[in-house]
C-alpha cells in the first residue's frame, strides 16, 4: 500500500502563495469588469473566455499530472465544476453595476453560509458561538446591500446568489477531496466549465478587437494560474494558517477598483465588509478550536 506523500511545510511560502492567489483572482475580476463595462462584451462571452483558456491550461496540467486526472467520484466532480461555472456567471453578471470591493466583500459570505449548510445538509454540529458568527455575517451583508434603501444596487443580489452557490460548491469540493487529488479537481473544473461555456457562447458573441482578445485570453491565464497558486498554498502550509490571508482580497479589490474605475467604497460598504470579515475569521477560529478538541478526544 502506498503511503501518503511527505511534504515539507513552509509557512512563509504558504502565506506567500495565498496572497498571490488573491491578487491573481482580483486581477481576474478586474479584467472581467473591464470587458463587461468599457468593452461592452456580452456576459456569456466573458464567462466563456474565463473557462475556455483555463481549459487549455488544464490540458497542459493533465500532461504533467497524468496519474491524477482519473476521478474516483466523477459525478461529484461534474456537479462541483458546474456549480463553479454558475458561481462565476452570477458574479460576473453583477460586476457591471457593482464596485469590486463591494462584490468581494459580499462573496466572503460563502464560508459563513458554508458553516450553516454544513449543519443543515451534513448534520455537522455548529455551536451557539458559530451561529452568532453566521448571524453577524448576514448582518454585514444587509448593511452593504441595504435592501429598500435609497440607492439600492440590484446588482448586489447577483453576488448574494453567487455566494450561496459558491458555498454549495465548497461543500461538493469537500466531498470530492475524500476521493480525488487537488490536481484532479483542477482539471475537471477547467473541463466542465470550458464545455458549458462553449455551448452557451454562440448565442452571445461580439467581435473583439485586439486589446479585447488579449484581455479575454488573460482571463483564462489568471483563473487557471490562480487555482494553481491556491494548490501551492495549501500544499506548503496547513489550511488553518493560510486561509485567513484570503481576506487580503478586500485590499487588492479596493486598490484595483480605485485606480482603474475610480470606485471609493462608502462607509456602509466598509462597515459591512469589516463585520463579514470579522465574523468569518471568528467562525474559522471556533472551527479550529473544535477540531483541536476533537483531536485530543480521539488521542485519549
Amino acid at each position: 500500500m502506498v503511503g501518503a506523500r511527505e511534504r515539507p511545510e513552509n509557512p512563509v511560502a504558504g502565506i506567500f502563495w495565498m496572497l498571490a492567489t488573491m491578487l491573481w483572482f482580483i486581477a481576474l475580476d478586474t479584467v472581467a469588469k473591464e470587458l463587461l463595462t468599457r468593452s461592452q462584451l456580452p456576459l456569456g462571452q466573458v464567462v466563456w473566455a474565463r473557462f475556455f483558456f483555463h481549459f487549455l491550461i488544464g490540458i497542459g496540467s493533465a500532461l504533467i499530472w497524468r496519474s491524477h486526472i482519473i476521478s474516483k467520484a466523477l459525478g461529484w466532480q461534474i456537479a462541483r465544476s458546474a456549480l463553479l461555472f454558475l458561481t462565476t456567471t452570477l458574479f460576473n453578471a453583477g460586476l457591471a453595476t457593482t464596485p469590486l470591493a463591494t462584490a468581494t466583500a459580499i462573496m466572503f459570505l460563502s464560508p459563513i453560509i458554508l458553516t450553516a449548510l454544513s449543519h443543515i445538509v451534513l448534520g455537522e454540529p455548529v455551536g451557539p458561538r458559530r451561529w452568532f458568527g453566521v448571524a453577524a455575517g448576514f448582518l454585514g451583508a444587509l448593511i452593504i446591500v441595504r435592501p429598500g434603501a435609497e440607492g439600492f444596487n440590484h446588482g448586489a443580489l447577483f453576488f448574494l446568489a453567487a455566494a450561496l452557490v459558491n458555498s454549495v460548491y465548497q461543500l461538493a469540493t469537500r466531498r470530492v477531496s475524500q476521493y480525488d487529488s487537488p490536481q484532479c479537481s483542477f482539471f475537471y473544473t477547467a473541463l466542465v466549465g470550458g464545455v458549458l461555456s462553449t455551448f452557451a457562447v454562440p448565442f452571445s458573441w461580439t467581435a473583439p478587437n485586439g486589446i479585447d482578445w488579449l484581455l479575454l485570453i488573460s482571463m483564462g491565464i489568471l483563473g487557471g494560474v490562480g487555482h494553481l497558486f491556491l494548490i501551492f498554498a495549501f500544499d506548503r502550509a496547513p489550511a488553518a494558517l493560510v486561509a485567513p490571508f484570503a481576506y487580503s482580497a478586500l485590499i487588492w479589490a479596493s486598490i484595483s477598483g480605485f485606480l482603474l474605475f475610480g470606485e471609493i467604497p462608502d462607509a456602509w460598504t466598509v462597515t459591512g465588509a469589516l463585520i463579514i470579515s470579522a465574523s468569518g475569521l471568528y467562525i474559522f477560529h471556533r472551527e479550529r478550536l473544535v477540531a483541536r478538541t476533537r483531536g485530543k478526544a480521539v488521542e485519549r
